[in-house]
Order: structure tokens, then C-alpha cells, then sequence
């Protein structure tokens, strides 16, 4: 990975510091109800303040499309933030202008401002020329600290890198570092991937990256299916996309050639209907009922992952292996989850995880505490796996 600018490299006593962080938190009566994203800023927050800069807060909420939404104001965000960081957040009603300006006027060093969001102007998502410019004017030092936000080019996000000197904060570092560990230039090997979720349409760039750069790939979830389906194997009413059996011949064959190991289901736990507790029997992948559907990996499948685990030494890991949001089919994701957690205990694995389900599951599963890194940065993620360039993080390199 390239080289990038953290904390430790800038002088910041004095300084108008722009800080991008992730502030899309949920809310509910007007409260935020999950305080994960605030905690994950509080250190660059601090670091920066304790260090004398005038800490400025760039972030979104929602989708207000260039327009002032009420509902979507970061105002009730701020006393959320001061409850975590441990010092007063003033307010800007406006995030560049006049607004803006004034607020920051009155900051003494070490003080904590967040401005309005980002995206109540059009020219953010269009990381807009003039726009920018206008953010930029209010700062001395850009840091970036949100790599949720780090593959959209918008002028908080990447545009402001262009014109101040910019740095990765703390969480941006740590997340940059453990990418990097886990899928960066020398992974320690044999490498695991474990890729689950329903559909193979939206996981064809990530497949195609990852057998070029794992020793193992793990399929699970509804899109094992399609590659069961490929090889011939009748899936009954499960979850599949016959149109999607010619691409994952051609990722198979492409493992092959890379010298990837697919590792694909044995047996199944299969049920007449998708409900909680239903009946269910477990079976072998070749004799799926007709009229029943697959809904979670059977103990045997289990094993196989447990020791394709066992002979990594890096495990990365986006999408559960069955529809583990409903009982028993949490059976096999709990059991991986849990798995990979304990060889990680053990100082035998690097395990790093990401995506929405991923995360939910791995919480389930009371493991996320347990495994090197866990992102919660979502598309971000998802498209570092897919080995995309990330807008936010190329304009970070030095």
C-alpha cells in the first residue's frame, strides 16, 4: 500500500484542522441510538485538539441532495459527540460561508467545531471546483477519517486532499494498515477468503479479484448455490441464478489456473419454508428435494471451512454462509465466526471482516472483540476487496 501521512507526521498547534469523519449514525427521537461511528473519530478528535489545532468537523447525514432538510441536520449529533470525546462540540449552521467563518473565528485552540452537512450543497457529491475551494478556504490541514466515505469522490472526501496538506486520521490508519496486512502486497499465506451472501450478481468483481490473490476461497450463502448448480447439482427451490452459471464455470476455471482452492458446500440443511424454527433436515448437496430450499450449510460443510481456518494464516471475510438472521440457519456462520475467533485468540490467524451482514453476523456470533479488525465501512470495503482505487484514500498518498 502506498505510503500515507498519519497524526504523527503533522504539526498541528494553531491550525484550522479540517477533519472528515463518519457521523451517518442512527437516530431515533431525535437521539443517536449507536454511538460505534463517534467512538471510532474520538482519538483523531482528541489527538488533534490535545495537540493545540482547532478541531473542524466535515460530515453527511442522509441523502438530502443538495437541498436543507431539517430531519437530516447534524445539530443533534453534536451533544452525542461531546458525551464521547469528553469536551464541548459547537455548532455551525452552515458548512462553508459566513457561517461557517464566524464559528471558526471564535475557536480558541484545542476547541471542537462541527459544521452543518456536507450534503445540504449540491457541489459536495459533484466534489464541485467552487465548492471545494470554499471548504478549503476555512482550513489549514485536511485529515481524513472516514474510510466508509473513501470510494466517493466528493469534495469532502477527496477534493479537499488537492489543495491543503492532508493526513489519514486514526481510524483511516488503522484501517489502511490492516487492508494492507491482510490483502496488501505480502499477506502472510496461505491466504483465506470467505465470501457468503445471496447473490453471485453482486459479488462478480470481488470474486474475480480475490482468486488471484487467495490460496483459499470459501463459497457460501445463496450464492454457493449457483456454483453447485454450475457443477450440475439440482438445488431444488433454493436460492440460485441459472443465468449466472457460465460465470462461475469461468471463476472456476479461473481458480484453477491461479491455483485457488474453491470450497464449496458438501451438505445442507434444507427446509420446506423460510421461517423461524421450521422443520428442516440436513442432506447432501447432490439429493436437495425438490421442494425444499438450502437455507444454511450442514456440519460436514462446517468442517471443511473449520480446516480450510486451520491452514490459514490470514483469513478475509465479507458475507455470512446462510441465512443466519433467522434460527437455526445461524448454525454454520456462528460456528465459522467463532472458529476463526478462537485460532485468532491463539495468535494462529490474522482474521479481518467487513459488510453490513458480515458485521451483524459476526456480532451474533459475539465474536467481533475477538478477530484482528472488523470494518464497518461497508461499500468502502467492498470495493477494496473488489481491488478498486478508493478516491479518498489515493488522494491521502504522499
Amino acid at each position: 500500500m502506498a505510503n500515507f501521512r498519519t497524526l504523527d507526521q503533522g504539526d498541528f498547534a494553531g491550525k484550522r484542522v479540517l477533519v472528515r469523519v463518519d457521523l451517518n449514525v442512527p437516530m431515533k427521537g431525535g437521539k443517536v441510538t449507536d454511538l460505534t461511528r463517534i467512538h471510532a473519530a474520538a482519538p483523531t478528535i482528541n489527538d488533534i485538539a490535545n495537540a493545540g489545532g482547532k478541531v473542524i468537523l466535515l460530515a453527511h447525514f442522509g441523502r438530502p441532495d443538495g437541498k436543507r432538510v431539517p430531519e437530516m441536520s447534524l445539530e443533534p449529533v453534536r451533544q452525542a459527540i461531546a458525551d464521547v470525546i469528553g469536551r464541548p462540540v459547537a455548532f455551525a449552521t452552515d458548512c462553508i460561508g459566513e457561517a461557517a467563518a464566524a464559528e471558526i473565528a471564535r475557536m480558541n485552540d484545542g476547541d471542537v467545531l462541527m459544521l452543518e452537512n456536507t450534503r445540504y450543497h449540491a457541489g459536495e457529491e459533484k466534489n464541485d471546483a467552487a465548492f471545494t475551494q470554499s471548504l478549503a478556504e476555512l482550513g489549514d490541514i485536511y485529515v481524513n477519517d472516514a474510510f466508509s466515505t473513501a470510494h466517493r469522490a466528493h469534495a469532502s472526501t477527496e477534493g479537499l486532499a488537492r489543495h491543503l496538506p492532508s493526513f489519514a486520521g486514526r481510524s483511516m490508519e488503522k484501517e489502511l494498515k490492516a487492508l494492507d496486512a491482510a490483502l496488501g502486497g505480502q499477506p502472510k499465506r496461505p491466504v483465506c477468503a470467505v465470501v457468503g451472501g445471496a447473490k453471485v450478481s453482486s459479488k462478480i468483481d470481488l470474486l474475480e479479484n480475490l482468486i488471484r490473490k487467495v490460496d483459499i476461497l470459501v463459497i457460501g450463502g445463496g450464492m454457493a448455490n449457483t456454483f453447485l448448480l454450475a457443477q450440475g447439482i439440482p438445488m431444488g427451490k433454493s436460492l440460485a441464478e441459472p443465468g449466472l452459471v457460465d460465470t462461475a464455470n469461468r471463476i472456476m476455471a479461473a481458480a484453477r489456473e491461479s491455483d485457488c482452492e474453491i470450497v464449496l458446500p458438501v451438505d445442507a440443511v434444507v427446509s420446506r419454508v423460510f421461517a423461524a424454527n421450521p422443520p428442516t433436515e440436513t442432506v447432501s448437496v447432490n439429493a436437495v428435494p425438490e421442494d425444499a430450499m438450502i437455507l444454511d450449510v450442514g456440519p460436514a460443510s462446517i468442517d471443511l471451512v473449520a480446516q480450510a481456518f486451520d491452514r490459514a494464516s490470514t483469513l478475509v471475510w465479507n458475507g455470512p454462509l446462510g441465512a443466519f438472521e433467522m434460527a437455526p440457519f445461524d448454525t454454520a456462520t456462528v460456528a465459522a465466526a467463532r472458529h476463526a475467533a478462537a485460532r485468532t485468540t491463539a495468535g494462529k490467524l490474522l482474521s479481518v471482516a467487513g459488510g453490513g451482514d458480515t458485521v451483524a453476523a459476526l456480532n451474533h456470533a459475539g465474536v467481533v472483540d475477538r478477530f484482528t479488525y472488523v470494518s464497518t465501512a461497508g461499500g468502502a470495503f467492498l470495493e477494496w476487496l473488489e481491488g478498486k482505487p478508493l478516491p479518498g484514500v489515493e488522494a491521502l498518498k504522499a
